[in-house]
């Protein structure tokens, strides 16, 4: 069973809604228990060192469960996370029903339930130990502003493919790089969606926002600028070589069973990075 807190009102699209915590079995959904209640919560997360994972952009909610279920349950029976440590899994309305139009739209929903899940931190989960992160893609905006307005520092932030502006740690969100005791990523030039999409979709975001650079290379194409000091952590790049894409860093979103997938699949690699993020250990990338 993998805890979620649920920030969707519909299951495609839909607004933000009011934060709902959930516990769910990913190889039976879309059958799911009823919300926990706040006692029930403060009593699982008391004493305990939080992961929240979020998806990125143009996820399905049953989508956003299937993969990040799984990469709950690649890093509980692999040993990466411990007895006192919780996954939460946070779903998000980062999608449409006709993908890819709404993109520019999407940030600031990502903002909200970044700012929503700080304050649920503060509010329904104040009795834990300690606070970490990670995301994929678009999952960064949303990751940042949690930790940008959390109210003590995270332990860790781990953002891979982020869809972010590369500079954002110095500037817009300079605030979360200072509320953060280390920060991981995970970038690579064989994305191609950070390549080709990002460049069109988040010139219109910032000139709706009226804000930052319109032209800039994403934080998970190219990295950080450098150079990069902590609590930014080295390295970063995967090698070209690698071939990793946009859909290479998180588990299948597909019915149950997945599809066959390489042996050990991309994404292990990532899970693997991922965990020791969180368990803030030296970082490094096989090849």
């Amino acid at each position: 069973m993998t805890l979620f807190i649920d920030f969707r009102t519909a299951g495609v699209g839909g607004a933000v809604g009011n934060a709902k915590t959930l516990e769910i079995a990913p190889a039976s959904w879309p059958h799911v228990s009823p919300p926990l209640g706040d006692t029930a919560i403060a009593k699982r997360v008391e004493g305990k060192n939080l992961l929240f994972a979020t998806h990125g952009f143009n996820v399905h909610r049953d989508e956003g469960v299937r993969a990040l279920g799984r990469l709950d349950s690649y890093l509980r029976n692999g040993g990466k996370l411990s007895g006192a440590d919780v996954f939460i899994g946070v779903l998000w309305p980062g999608d449409f029903w006709i993908p890819a139009i709404n993109y520019p739209f999407e940030g600031d929903d990502a903002i909200d339930c970044g700012k929503r899940l700080a304050a649920y931190c503060a509010r329904q989960l104040k009795s834990a130990q300690s606070y970490s992160f990670l995301s994929h893609s678009l999952g960064a905006r949303l990751v940042l502003e949690a930790v940008k307005h959390l109210h003590i520092p995270a332990n860790s932030v781990c953002l891979t493919a982020a869809a972010i502006d590369r500079d954002c740690l110095r500037r817009e969100y300079a605030k979360a790089t200072g509320n953060a005791k280390s920060i991981s990523i995970l970038a690579s030039h064989e994305d191609e969606v950070l390549k080709l999409a990002f460049p069109i979709g988040n010139p219109i975001y910032r000139w709706f926002q009226d804000a930052g650079d319109h032209f800039q290379l994403a934080l998970g194409y190219d990295g950080p600028p450098r150079p990069a000091a902590p609590p930014i952590n080295a390295p970063w790049q995967i090698p070209d070589g690698d071939k990793y894409g946009h859909g290479s860093y998180l588990p299948p979103s597909s019915q149950v069973p997945p599809p066959p997938e390489p042996d050990p699949p991309q994404w292990h690699q990532v899970a693997d990075f991922m965990a020791n993020a969180f368990n803030r250990l030296p970082q490094s990338w096989p090849r």
